[in-house]
């Protein structure tokens, strides 16, 4: 069954004007003909960015009870990390959702290339040394840009202890593991999916809406992990 959380961001991205989630024919850059595509970049006004990040406050919380409360349990983050470009909008709106919910942790983010005037540096925001962090990013595809993320905080003697996406497609990579999972195997740490291609067909099952679950069965086992 999918989650409260997910359910509602499918719904929303389907009810959007241009669909932010789309069913049908899609080439990906895999070369893999996908039944669904999810267009990330469609949550572009402010009120779709703040059920995205809402989305993503709930999952974040569901997983980490104590995160942004006094006296948080070992393994809390203490800093969010966004990293360039696309994780600079969802780490700043997620921290001020949780901020909302009386939970108030520091964000970061880096930029492309290091200032040299000014306050200097790579990093915007929150101190990484020392911190417990959390890396948040839209979609893992080959996962370079999330161990790039993880390098720039280590950079900063931060300890990354978890990364946050939007979508988890759950389908095989080059090997017998998905992208997510050769992450969580290179990085040892758990990746943490607000919806997940499991979550699409659940939600298509309970809808009714038997010819696209259908195609989605039928890549997910192709593909799927």
């Amino acid at each position: 069954m999918a989650t409260s959380y997910a359910a509602q961001l499918i719904e929303l991205s389907l009810s959007t004007p241009t669909p932010i989630l789309r069913f049908g024919t899609f080439t990906l850059k895999s070369g893999r003909i996908s039944p669904y595509f999810f267009n990330f970049g469609l949550f572009n006004t402010g009120a779709l960015l703040l059920s995205l990040a809402t989305a993503f406050a709930d999952a974040i919380v569901a997983e980490y009870p104590a995160i942004g409360l006094a006296d948080p349990a070992p393994g809390t983050p203490e800093v969010l990390f966004g990293p360039a470009y696309k994780g600079i909008p969802l780490v700043a709106s997620v921290a001020a959702e949780l901020a909302r919910r009386g939970r108030d942790v520091g964000f970061a983010y880096n930029r492309k290339e290091a200032k040299a005037h000014g306050e200097g540096g790579s990093i915007v925001g929150a101190a990484l040394d020392g911190k417990a962090v959390l890396i948040i990013d839209d979609v893992i595809t080959k996962g370079t840009a999330i161990r790039e993320a993880y390098k720039v905080v280590a950079q900063e003697n931060g300890a990354v202890i978890g990364i946050a996406s939007a979508l988890d497609r759950q389908e095989r990579g080059n090997g017998e593991l998905s992208t997510v999972q050769e992450v969580e195997r290179d990085l040892g740490m758990k990746v943490l999916s607000v919806v997940k291609m499991h979550d699409v067909i659940e939600w298509l099952r309970t809808q009714g809406r038997a010819g696209e679950l259908e195609a989605l069965e039928a890549y997910r086992k192709e593909y799927g992990v």
